[in-house]
């Protein structure tokens, strides 16, 4: 994926985003909260894992989409504007249970890459953390946090208190998932159709 940054930052080319990817506690980062969890192949599963099948997609990010992600997102303002989206449709059988979608946010001062699984009615199946960069606001990459996320849809504020409770020392971390959660919501309804609200 290459992106573009809200906060006057260069937009990455796909050796500076896998240079981004390959940071880990191996590679002289003194965090152990930081480092790549998940492969793009094994992002999909993440979140569907009642899935036999997946279909990989990358979506060009056209001005026609971005405008149309900006109208789905109303006041919700993402950090980053990826140029591509790495998508995939998951199938069970014959039976489409929905997209998990790679999306990226900045938390405090990095990227944070997730993939959030849409079901094809428009709620979010499950939410993972592929990629952490931040010395600090970890927590956000448990189970037990992410799994707020699951059930939500477009029409959901995604915002604490009111329905993602806060982590302590995270809270732009916090904020950064809830924004990549909206943006993958809209991107599934604005590319394959799938659920609506606002």
């Amino acid at each position: 994926m290459r992106l573009h940054c809200n906060r006057r930052r260069q937009p990455l080319g796909p050796i500076g985003l896998l240079a981004l990817l390959a940071i880990g506690p191996g590679a002289g980062i003194a965090h152990a909260q930081e480092g790549v969890f998940l492969t793009e192949e094994a992002a999909p599963a993440a979140v569907f894992g009642e899935a036999d099948t997946f279909a990989r997609r990358v979506v060009n990010a056209t001005p026609d989409l971005r405008e149309q992600l900006s109208a789905f997102l109303g006041s919700v303002t993402p950090s980053v504007w990826e140029e591509t989206y790495v998508t995939f449709k998951a199938m069970h059988g014959d039976t489409l249970l929905g997209y998990a979608i790679l999306v990226e946010e900045i938390g405090k001062h990095r990227l944070i890459t997730f993939v959030v699984g849409v079901r094809s009615d428009g709620t979010v199946n499950d939410v993972a953390v592929v990629a952490y960069r931040e010395a600090y606001g970890g927590e956000v990459k448990t189970k037990r946090f992410l799994g707020q996320y699951r059930d939500k849809s477009a029409a959901d504020a995604l915002q604490s208190p009111a329905d993602i409770k806060n982590i302590a020392g995270a809270t732009l971390s916090v904020e950064a998932a809830s924004r990549a959660v909206k943006k993958a919501l809209a991107l599934a309804r604005a590319v394959y159709g799938v659920g609506g609200g606002t």
